[in-house]
Protein backbone atom coordinates (compact mmCIF):
# COMPACT_ATOMS: atom_id res chain seq x y z
CA UNK A 1 0.00 0.00 0.00
CA UNK A 2 2.60 2.30 0.77
CA UNK A 3 3.81 2.32 -3.20
CA UNK A 4 0.56 2.12 -4.18
CA UNK A 5 -0.23 5.85 -2.25
CA UNK A 6 2.85 7.29 -2.81
CA UNK A 7 2.10 6.57 -6.81
CA UNK A 8 -1.30 7.83 -6.20
CA UNK A 9 0.07 10.95 -4.48
CA UNK A 10 2.79 11.43 -7.81
CA UNK A 11 -0.57 11.49 -10.16
CA UNK A 12 -2.99 13.70 -7.93
CA UNK A 13 -0.32 16.39 -7.71
CA UNK A 14 0.20 16.62 -11.27
CA UNK A 15 -3.47 16.73 -12.32
CA UNK A 16 -5.40 20.87 -11.94
CA UNK A 17 -7.62 20.88 -10.00
CA UNK A 18 -11.36 21.75 -10.70
CA UNK A 19 -13.82 22.91 -7.96
CA UNK A 20 -16.66 20.80 -9.00
CA UNK A 21 -14.77 17.42 -8.59
CA UNK A 22 -13.84 18.35 -5.46
CA UNK A 23 -17.37 19.41 -4.63
CA UNK A 24 -18.67 16.30 -5.63
CA UNK A 25 -17.31 15.19 -2.19
CA UNK A 26 -18.43 18.06 0.33
CA UNK A 27 -16.26 17.94 3.79
CA UNK A 28 -13.82 15.32 2.80
CA UNK A 29 -10.70 17.34 2.06
CA UNK A 30 -11.76 19.05 5.52
CA UNK A 31 -12.17 15.92 7.81
CA UNK A 32 -8.86 14.29 6.66
CA UNK A 33 -6.80 17.86 6.59
CA UNK A 34 -8.13 18.51 10.14
CA UNK A 35 -7.02 15.20 11.44
CA UNK A 36 -3.34 14.89 10.16
CA UNK A 37 -0.70 15.90 12.74
CA UNK A 38 2.47 14.56 13.33
CA UNK A 39 1.20 11.09 14.15
CA UNK A 40 -0.85 11.16 11.34
CA UNK A 41 0.83 12.16 8.23
CA UNK A 42 -1.58 13.19 5.47
CA UNK A 43 -0.89 10.21 3.21
CA UNK A 44 -1.57 8.09 5.62
CA UNK A 45 -4.77 9.69 6.63
CA UNK A 46 -5.68 10.18 2.74
CA UNK A 47 -5.23 6.55 2.32
CA UNK A 48 -7.44 5.30 5.40
CA UNK A 49 -10.29 8.14 4.31
CA UNK A 50 -10.18 7.26 0.36
CA UNK A 51 -10.63 3.53 1.12
CA UNK A 52 -13.84 4.17 3.43
CA UNK A 53 -15.31 6.36 0.39
CA UNK A 54 -16.08 2.96 -1.78
CA UNK A 55 -18.25 4.65 -4.27
CA UNK A 56 -15.75 7.57 -4.97
CA UNK A 57 -14.60 7.92 -8.34
CA UNK A 58 -10.79 7.73 -9.24
CA UNK A 59 -11.07 11.84 -10.71
CA UNK A 60 -12.47 13.10 -7.21
CA UNK A 61 -9.99 10.86 -5.27
CA UNK A 62 -7.09 12.61 -7.36
CA UNK A 63 -9.03 15.95 -6.96
CA UNK A 64 -9.29 15.62 -2.79
CA UNK A 65 -5.40 14.32 -2.87
CA UNK A 66 -4.58 16.95 -4.19
CA UNK A 67 -6.38 19.70 -2.52
CA UNK A 68 -5.13 18.35 0.86
CA UNK A 69 -1.41 18.30 -0.23
CA UNK A 70 -1.82 21.86 -2.21
CA UNK A 71 -3.80 23.32 1.68
CA UNK A 72 0.54 22.10 3.20
CA UNK A 73 2.28 22.77 0.29
CA UNK A 74 0.67 26.72 0.53
CA UNK A 75 -0.02 26.93 4.98
CA UNK A 76 2.49 29.51 5.39
CA UNK A 77 0.34 31.86 3.23
CA UNK A 78 -2.55 31.15 4.50
CA UNK A 79 -4.86 32.77 7.94
CA UNK A 80 -4.82 29.73 10.03
CA UNK A 81 -7.28 31.60 12.06
CA UNK A 82 -9.89 31.81 9.52
CA UNK A 83 -12.45 28.71 8.85
CA UNK A 84 -10.82 26.06 7.07
CA UNK A 85 -12.93 25.70 3.81
CA UNK A 86 -11.81 29.29 3.72
CA UNK A 87 -8.16 27.94 3.95
CA UNK A 88 -8.37 25.66 0.97
CA UNK A 89 -10.08 28.01 -0.93
CA UNK A 90 -6.97 30.37 -0.53
CA UNK A 91 -4.40 27.51 -1.07
CA UNK A 92 -6.17 26.15 -4.14
CA UNK A 93 -5.91 30.25 -5.61
CA UNK A 94 -2.59 30.08 -4.90
CA UNK A 95 -1.42 26.69 -6.59
CA UNK A 96 -3.11 27.74 -9.45
CA UNK A 97 -1.04 31.20 -9.50
CA UNK A 98 2.29 29.44 -9.15
CA UNK A 99 1.20 26.75 -11.94
CA UNK A 100 0.47 29.88 -14.16
CA UNK A 101 3.58 31.87 -13.30
CA UNK A 102 5.66 30.90 -10.69
CA UNK A 103 7.65 34.40 -10.68
CA UNK A 104 4.92 36.18 -10.10
CA UNK A 105 5.57 35.38 -6.38
CA UNK A 106 8.68 37.49 -5.27
CA UNK A 107 11.94 35.23 -3.70
CA UNK A 108 11.11 36.96 -0.26
CA UNK A 109 7.74 35.63 0.43
CA UNK A 110 8.90 32.25 -0.99
CA UNK A 111 12.11 32.37 1.25
CA UNK A 112 10.08 33.76 4.30
CA UNK A 113 7.21 31.15 4.01
CA UNK A 114 7.82 27.74 2.41
CA UNK A 115 9.00 26.52 5.43
CA UNK A 116 9.25 26.89 9.55
CA UNK A 117 11.23 29.37 10.57
CA UNK A 118 13.58 27.01 12.62
CA UNK A 119 15.16 25.34 8.71
CA UNK A 120 16.83 28.58 8.37
CA UNK A 121 19.66 27.62 11.58
CA UNK A 122 20.33 24.06 9.33
CA UNK A 123 20.47 25.48 6.15
CA UNK A 124 20.10 28.21 3.61
CA UNK A 125 16.65 28.48 1.98
CA UNK A 126 17.07 29.84 -1.69
CA UNK A 127 14.40 31.12 -3.68
CA UNK A 128 15.38 28.34 -6.10
CA UNK A 129 14.77 25.61 -4.07
CA UNK A 130 11.05 27.20 -2.80
CA UNK A 131 10.29 27.46 -6.24
CA UNK A 132 11.13 23.81 -6.68
CA UNK A 133 9.33 22.71 -3.46
CA UNK A 134 6.44 24.53 -4.16
CA UNK A 135 6.30 23.14 -7.53
CA UNK A 136 4.38 19.83 -8.38
CA UNK A 137 6.08 16.79 -8.57
CA UNK A 138 7.33 14.14 -11.03
CA UNK A 139 6.83 10.73 -11.13
CA UNK A 140 9.79 8.45 -12.10
CA UNK A 141 10.06 5.23 -13.40
CA UNK A 142 13.44 3.07 -13.21
CA UNK A 143 13.75 0.93 -15.98
CA UNK A 144 15.76 -2.11 -15.93
CA UNK A 145 19.26 -1.35 -17.38
CA UNK A 146 19.07 -0.53 -21.55
CA UNK A 147 15.72 -1.24 -21.69
CA UNK A 148 14.15 2.68 -21.32
CA UNK A 149 13.51 3.25 -24.65
CA UNK A 150 11.73 0.22 -25.57
CA UNK A 151 9.51 0.86 -21.71
CA UNK A 152 9.28 4.23 -23.12
CA UNK A 153 7.46 3.04 -26.18
CA UNK A 154 5.32 0.87 -24.72
CA UNK A 155 3.94 2.98 -21.79
CA UNK A 156 3.85 5.87 -24.05
CA UNK A 157 2.72 9.04 -22.01
CA UNK A 158 6.91 8.75 -20.93
CA UNK A 159 9.91 10.39 -21.81
CA UNK A 160 13.59 8.79 -21.10
CA UNK A 161 15.62 11.26 -19.46
CA UNK A 162 18.79 10.42 -20.97
CA UNK A 163 20.80 13.49 -20.29
CA UNK A 164 19.96 13.25 -16.61
CA UNK A 165 20.74 9.32 -15.18
CA UNK A 166 20.10 6.41 -17.31
CA UNK A 167 17.19 3.95 -17.75
CA UNK A 168 15.13 7.38 -15.55
CA UNK A 169 11.84 7.82 -16.68
CA UNK A 170 9.78 10.75 -16.52
CA UNK A 171 6.39 9.75 -16.63
CA UNK A 172 3.64 11.73 -17.57
CA UNK A 173 0.09 9.95 -17.70
CA UNK A 174 -2.31 9.15 -15.66
CA UNK A 175 -2.45 5.62 -15.77
CA UNK A 176 -2.59 3.30 -12.57
CA UNK A 177 0.83 1.75 -13.47
CA UNK A 178 0.45 -1.07 -11.11
CA UNK A 179 -1.91 -2.70 -13.19
CA UNK A 180 0.11 -2.47 -16.21
CA UNK A 181 1.89 -6.16 -17.73
CA UNK A 182 4.83 -4.48 -17.45
CA UNK A 183 5.24 -3.59 -14.04
CA UNK A 184 3.64 -7.11 -12.92
CA UNK A 185 6.62 -8.74 -15.13
CA UNK A 186 9.23 -6.95 -13.52
CA UNK A 187 10.36 -4.11 -16.17
CA UNK A 188 10.18 -1.16 -13.95
CA UNK A 189 10.00 0.43 -10.57
CA UNK A 190 8.54 3.09 -8.96
CA UNK A 191 11.28 5.43 -8.11
CA UNK A 192 12.59 9.04 -7.26
CA UNK A 193 15.35 9.91 -9.60
CA UNK A 194 17.53 11.19 -6.77
CA UNK A 195 16.80 7.77 -5.42
CA UNK A 196 18.12 6.33 -8.28
CA UNK A 197 20.87 8.63 -7.93
CA UNK A 198 22.39 6.38 -5.07
CA UNK A 199 22.62 3.66 -6.62
CA UNK A 200 24.40 4.88 -9.70
CA UNK A 201 27.35 6.28 -7.26
CA UNK A 202 27.19 3.59 -5.33
CA UNK A 203 28.35 1.68 -8.69
CA UNK A 204 28.57 -1.86 -7.98
CA UNK A 205 30.11 -4.56 -9.98
CA UNK A 206 28.67 -8.06 -11.11
CA UNK A 207 30.00 -10.47 -8.46
CA UNK A 208 30.37 -8.15 -5.71
CA UNK A 209 29.26 -8.39 -2.31
CA UNK A 210 26.69 -5.41 -0.94
CA UNK A 211 24.95 -4.80 2.19
CA UNK A 212 22.12 -2.05 2.15
CA UNK A 213 22.05 -1.76 5.89
CA UNK A 214 18.41 0.25 6.02
CA UNK A 215 16.99 -1.70 3.22
CA UNK A 216 13.37 -0.70 3.91
CA UNK A 217 10.82 -1.58 1.36
CA UNK A 218 14.05 -2.48 -1.26
CA UNK A 219 13.64 0.16 -3.37
CA UNK A 220 17.77 0.51 -3.41
CA UNK A 221 18.31 -2.99 -2.98
CA UNK A 222 16.41 -3.79 -6.56
CA UNK A 223 18.29 -1.18 -8.01
CA UNK A 224 21.65 -2.38 -6.71
CA UNK A 225 20.53 -5.82 -8.04
CA UNK A 226 19.81 -4.06 -11.45
CA UNK A 227 23.46 -2.69 -11.55
CA UNK A 228 24.56 -5.89 -10.47
CA UNK A 229 23.17 -8.04 -13.17
CA UNK A 230 21.40 -10.19 -10.41
CA UNK A 231 25.03 -11.58 -9.91
CA UNK A 232 26.99 -11.46 -6.73
CA UNK A 233 25.04 -11.43 -3.18
CA UNK A 234 23.15 -7.97 -1.23
CA UNK A 235 22.69 -8.63 2.48
CA UNK A 236 19.10 -6.38 2.79
CA UNK A 237 18.45 -5.55 6.49
CA UNK A 238 16.16 -3.12 8.30
CA UNK A 239 14.58 -3.21 11.82
CA UNK A 240 11.10 -3.87 10.89
CA UNK A 241 10.18 -7.22 9.40
CA UNK A 242 7.13 -5.90 7.45
CA UNK A 243 9.04 -3.76 5.25
CA UNK A 244 11.30 -7.24 4.87
CA UNK A 245 8.28 -9.23 3.49
CA UNK A 246 7.02 -6.38 1.13
CA UNK A 247 11.02 -6.62 0.07
CA UNK A 248 10.78 -10.07 -0.76
CA UNK A 249 7.45 -9.49 -2.54
CA UNK A 250 9.21 -6.64 -4.65
CA UNK A 251 12.01 -8.73 -5.23
CA UNK A 252 9.57 -11.64 -6.61
CA UNK A 253 8.22 -9.96 -9.07
CA UNK A 254 11.20 -7.78 -10.18
CA UNK A 255 12.95 -11.30 -10.36
CA UNK A 256 15.72 -10.44 -8.14
CA UNK A 257 17.02 -13.47 -6.73
CA UNK A 258 20.61 -12.57 -5.67
CA UNK A 259 20.10 -10.79 -2.09
CA UNK A 260 19.69 -11.80 1.50
CA UNK A 261 17.65 -10.47 3.98
CA UNK A 262 17.69 -10.03 8.08
CA UNK A 263 16.75 -8.14 10.75
CA UNK A 264 18.97 -5.21 12.22
CA UNK A 265 18.19 -2.83 14.60
CA UNK A 266 21.33 -0.46 13.63
CA UNK A 267 23.27 -1.52 16.99
CA UNK A 268 26.60 -3.02 17.84
CA UNK A 269 25.56 -6.89 16.97
CA UNK A 270 25.83 -7.65 13.21
CA UNK A 271 23.33 -9.02 11.43
CA UNK A 272 25.96 -11.12 9.67
CA UNK A 273 30.00 -11.81 9.99
CA UNK A 274 30.40 -10.79 6.09
CA UNK A 275 32.73 -8.29 4.95
CA UNK A 276 31.69 -6.71 1.83
CA UNK A 277 33.00 -4.63 -1.05
CA UNK A 278 30.30 -1.96 -0.35
CA UNK A 279 28.15 -1.11 2.56
CA UNK A 280 25.21 1.26 1.54
CA UNK A 281 23.77 3.46 4.55
CA UNK A 282 20.90 4.82 3.45
CA UNK A 283 19.99 6.12 6.77
CA UNK A 284 16.42 7.35 8.44
CA UNK A 285 16.12 10.99 8.48
CA UNK A 286 14.35 14.50 8.50
CA UNK A 287 12.99 14.19 5.07
CA UNK A 288 13.90 17.67 4.33
CA UNK A 289 14.88 15.89 1.11
CA UNK A 290 10.91 15.01 0.38
CA UNK A 291 9.14 18.17 0.92
CA UNK A 292 7.80 18.49 -2.15
CA UNK A 293 6.20 15.65 -2.52
CA UNK A 294 5.02 15.38 1.31
CA UNK A 295 4.73 19.49 2.13
CA UNK A 296 2.53 17.54 4.90
CA UNK A 297 6.00 16.74 6.79
CA UNK A 298 6.99 20.67 6.22
CA UNK A 299 4.91 21.71 9.70
CA UNK A 300 5.69 18.68 11.92
CA UNK A 301 9.13 17.85 11.54
CA UNK A 302 10.91 19.48 14.21
CA UNK A 303 15.12 20.93 14.88
CA UNK A 304 14.97 18.19 17.85
CA UNK A 305 14.00 15.75 15.00
CA UNK A 306 17.21 16.57 13.31
CA UNK A 307 19.04 16.46 16.21
CA UNK A 308 18.25 12.86 17.60
CA UNK A 309 18.20 11.99 13.79
CA UNK A 310 21.58 12.66 13.30
CA UNK A 311 23.07 11.62 16.46
CA UNK A 312 21.12 7.71 14.98
CA UNK A 313 22.80 8.36 11.70
CA UNK A 314 26.68 8.80 12.90
CA UNK A 315 26.09 5.48 15.28
CA UNK A 316 24.71 3.44 12.24
CA UNK A 317 27.70 4.48 10.03
CA UNK A 318 30.21 3.78 13.19
CA UNK A 319 28.82 0.15 13.35
CA UNK A 320 28.46 -0.28 10.06
CA UNK A 321 32.32 0.52 8.86
CA UNK A 322 34.39 -2.42 9.97
CA UNK A 323 32.24 -4.93 8.13
CA UNK A 324 33.68 -3.01 4.62
CA UNK A 325 36.83 -5.35 2.99
CA UNK A 326 40.15 -3.34 2.74
CA UNK A 327 39.70 -1.34 -0.41
CA UNK A 328 35.62 -1.31 -0.35
CA UNK A 329 33.31 1.13 -0.34
CA UNK A 330 31.17 2.78 2.58
CA UNK A 331 28.30 5.15 1.06
CA UNK A 332 26.19 7.28 3.25
CA UNK A 333 22.62 8.79 2.34
CA UNK A 334 20.34 10.76 3.23
CA UNK A 335 17.03 11.90 1.75
CA UNK A 336 17.78 15.64 3.82
CA UNK A 337 19.49 18.82 3.34
CA UNK A 338 20.32 20.06 6.96
CA UNK A 339 23.62 20.32 8.49
CA UNK A 340 22.91 18.28 11.09
CA UNK A 341 22.10 15.58 8.84
CA UNK A 342 24.67 15.70 6.05
CA UNK A 343 28.63 17.51 6.27
CA UNK A 344 28.48 17.33 10.45
CA UNK A 345 28.04 13.35 9.90
CA UNK A 346 30.28 12.94 7.08
CA UNK A 347 33.00 15.35 9.34
CA UNK A 348 32.49 13.09 12.86
CA UNK A 349 32.74 9.86 10.93
CA UNK A 350 36.04 11.40 8.91
CA UNK A 351 37.64 12.36 12.42
CA UNK A 352 36.28 9.19 13.72
CA UNK A 353 38.31 6.47 11.62
CA UNK A 354 40.53 8.43 9.65
CA UNK A 355 43.00 5.90 10.03
CA UNK A 356 40.85 3.34 8.55
CA UNK A 357 38.94 5.26 5.79
CA UNK A 358 39.76 8.14 3.09
CA UNK A 359 37.30 10.15 1.46
CA UNK A 360 36.74 7.99 -2.08
CA UNK A 361 35.39 10.48 -4.80
CA UNK A 362 32.03 9.80 -6.23
CA UNK A 363 31.23 9.88 -9.88
CA UNK A 364 30.25 13.41 -11.55
CA UNK A 365 26.60 13.00 -11.95
CA UNK A 366 25.60 14.63 -15.56
CA UNK A 367 23.29 16.91 -14.61
CA UNK A 368 26.06 18.94 -12.41
CA UNK A 369 28.93 19.54 -14.95
CA UNK A 370 31.01 19.36 -11.39
CA UNK A 371 34.47 17.25 -10.77
CA UNK A 372 33.69 13.90 -9.36
CA UNK A 373 33.98 14.73 -5.32
CA UNK A 374 33.65 12.78 -1.92
CA UNK A 375 30.45 14.51 -0.79
CA UNK A 376 27.32 15.41 -2.73
CA UNK A 377 23.83 17.07 -2.83
CA UNK A 378 21.41 16.73 -5.22
CA UNK A 379 18.62 19.45 -4.76
CA UNK A 380 15.47 19.59 -5.90
CA UNK A 381 15.71 21.92 -9.05
CA UNK A 382 19.01 19.86 -9.83
CA UNK A 383 17.12 16.50 -11.10
CA UNK A 384 13.40 17.16 -10.92
CA UNK A 385 13.03 14.90 -7.68
CA UNK A 386 13.59 14.68 -3.86
CA UNK A 387 16.80 16.40 -2.27
CA UNK A 388 19.36 13.91 -1.18
CA UNK A 389 23.11 13.68 0.25
CA UNK A 390 25.45 11.15 -0.69
CA UNK A 391 28.86 11.11 0.57
CA UNK A 392 31.69 8.09 0.33
CA UNK A 393 34.73 6.55 2.03
CA UNK A 394 37.05 3.71 0.58
CA UNK A 395 38.73 1.61 3.80
CA UNK A 396 42.67 1.76 3.34
CA UNK A 397 44.04 -1.60 2.39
Amino acid sequence: MKFRSAFQHDISNRKSIRSARVGSQPGLPERIIAACDAKNPADKVLREHLKAERDILPVDARAVSQTVFNYFRWRGWLDLESPLNQQIHKARELAANFAADPHSFSDASLVERVAPNWLQEEMEITPAWARAIQSEPKLWLRAKPGQGRELCEKLGAAKLEKTLLPDAIHYKGEEDLFQRAEFHSGEFEIQDIASQAVGWLCAPQPGETWWDTCAGEGGKTLHLSALMQNKGLIWASDRAEWRLKTLKRRAARAQVFNFRSALWDGGAKLPTKTKFDGILVDAPCSGVGTWQRNPHARWTTTSQDVAELAAIQKQLLAHAAPSVKPGGKLVFAVCTLTRSETMEVVADFSAKFAAEFEPMDLPAIPFDHQPATAAKFIWPQDLGGNGMFIAGWRRKK
